[in-house]
This record gives structure tokens, C-alpha cells and sequence, in this order.
């Protein structure tokens, strides 16, 4: 099986003129190694993420966080089709983290919580499930706080048609930072394709995440994701759809909200009107 190396995972763009650093064929499952979100500089409860650790990192703008894996070159993709990635497992690493970063999310200036302005640290370990391995297993913080790990893909994307686009800030058509925790072990993940070979990204796995990163860190970590891809020729989808094994979910990104929302469901009307042939009532 083909591997990708954590060496190859530190892409901070998505960018159609990347030279591709793998190269698949419909079908065939290969593996990646993913960095975490901090490029591993976070190993202790110790270690804060401030400008004395990532200085490098967050003078940039917008920061050079947030890694990806690629791009990885898929045969037979081409514009105008839809790369369909299926995920087949996703292996946390034996420890995440989890972070508050001064001047970060609603509680950067909380009266009621001040002690949780930043910075702080907490590593999460991550105990071995019923498969031997962390993809079913365990976040463990402290005997009294544990839970089930749900590792999902943070990150994932095609190189868009003419944008270089940063792996931290953006997300469109072509995916992005998505943080979707369907993304996730024995679901596909559809995507627009705009450049010759798709050009595919990921990264920025999630041991484990909320209904939201509430403070802008998840419990992020390492990993090693397998994943098979296929292409559906001249097809084409509005927004990147999740196929589970018993639903369809269409994704959107836009403000506000309840606009995102709104038009995500005409376009699931849409879909099964247009491609299950479903009378437009019974949509």
C-alpha cells in the first residue's frame, strides 16, 4: 500500500500549482500520515501555545497553522467530475491536545471566566479501543473526565480552479477547513473537481470535537488515515456532499447561518429531484 509521509503533510495552501506528492488510481487505498495543527509543538500540559513556543507560526498572517497532506494526484479526475474520497479509517495518535490561545473565541474577554482567557494547555490521551488500535478508542483527561473518541478529517479539500487558498482560514466548493465530524471512518466525502487530477488535500485530523471548536481548538492530533478514491465523470455537485451509510448530508459554508442552512436544503431538494428522479412534492 502505498504511504505518505508525515514529511509531506506540511502544505499551508491549496494550491493547484503544487507539485503532487502521491499519486493514486481509482480504487487503490494508500495511506497518509497527517501532522497535527501545531506541527507537534505541543507535547505537554507545559507547553502553551504563546509566541514564546509558535512565534513562527502566528506572525504570519493569517497563521502558518494547520498542515495539510498533498496534493495528491487521483488518475482520471479531471474538471467537471466529482472525486468521491472514502474514508477508511483514521488512527489518532496515542495523545492529543487541546488548547486556549490568548485573544481566541467568545471567551477571550469573558468577565464571568477569566481564568480561561489563555493560555492553557491540556493533553488528551488516547487509549486503545476494541480494534487494538485509538480509531475506536478512548479520550482520557482524568479519572473523572473521559469519553469516546470520534476521529474525524479537520481538513480536506481539491485545489480550487484559480484561488491559492490558505488551510487555515477558508473554506468554498472545493472544501476546506471544514471541521465536520462526518468526515469520518466508512463515509464518503464528494467533492467538485477543478483541476486535472484533482489535486486532493487533508489534514488537520480531530480525535475528537464538539458540535463546534467553541474556544478554536478541538482535540487535535496526529494521525494515519487510510482512504480510497473514485471519480464520477462529468458529474457535477454544488457544495461537497458526506455520504453515510444511511443518509445524505449536504454541507454549505456561508453567513449568515440560517442563508447556509437554507440553501443547503434546496439543494438536497435538488439532488433528489435531479439525480433520483423523486417528484418534486414528495422532495
Amino acid at each position: 500500500m502505498k504511504r505518505l509521509k508525515r514529511t509531506k503533510a506540511t502544505a499551508l495552501e491549496f494550491d493547484r500549482n503544487a507539485m503532487p506528492v502521491l499519486t493514486v488510481s481509482p480504487g487503490e487505498e494508500f495511506l497518509v500520515e497527517t501532522e497535527d495543527a501545531l506541527f507537534n509543538r505541543i507535547r505537554s500540559d507545559k507547553d502553551l501555545p504563546v509566541e514564546t513556543l509558535v512565534g513562527d507560526l502566528f506572525s504570519a498572517e493569517p497563521a502558518r497553522t494547520n498542515p495539510v497532506a498533498g496534493p495528491i494526484f487521483v488518475r482520471g479526475a479531471e474538471k467537471g467530475d466529482v472525486l468521491v474520497v472514502e474514508v477508511l479509517d483514521i488512527i489518532p495518535a496515542v495523545i492529543g491536545f487541546t488548547s486556549i490561545i490568548p485573544g481566541v473565541g467568545p471567551l477571550k474577554d469573558s468577565y464571568r471566566w477569566r481564568e480561561l482567557r489563555g493560555p492553557f494547555t491540556k493533553i488528551i490521551k488516547h487509549l486503545p479501543g476494541k480494534s487494538g488500535t485509538t480509531s475506536d478508542g478512548t479520550a482520557f483527561v482524568s479519572k473523572k473526565i473521559s469519553w469516546m473518541l470520534r476521529p474525524h478529517i479537520g481538513t480536506i479539500g481539491v485545489a480550487p480552479e484559480r484561488e491559492v487558498v490558505a488551510s487555515l482560514t477558508t473554506q468554498g466548493r472545493w472544501g476546506g477547513n471544514i471541521d465536520v465530524r462526518d468526515v469520518a471512518r466508512g463515509n464518503k466525502l464528494l467533492l467538485p473537481v477543478y483541476a486535472k487530477g484533482g489535486l486532493l488535500f487533508l489534514g488537520d485530523v480531530h480525535a475528537s470535537q464538539a458540535d463546534t471548536e467553541f474556544y478554536g481548538v478541538a482535540d487535535e492530533t496526529r494521525a494515519e488515515v487510510r482512504l480510497r478514491c473514485n471519480v464520477l465523470k462529468k458529474k457535477r455537485i454544488p457544495f461537497p456532499r458526506v455520504e453515510t451509510r444511511d443518509s445524505i448530508i449536504q454541507l454549505n459554508c456561508s453567513v449568515p447561518l440560517e442563508d447556509a442552512v437554507s440553501q443547503a436544503m434546496l439543494w438536497l431538494i435538488e439532488m433528489m429531484v435531479d439525480e433520483y428522479h423523486i417528484d418534486s412534492h414528495d422532495a
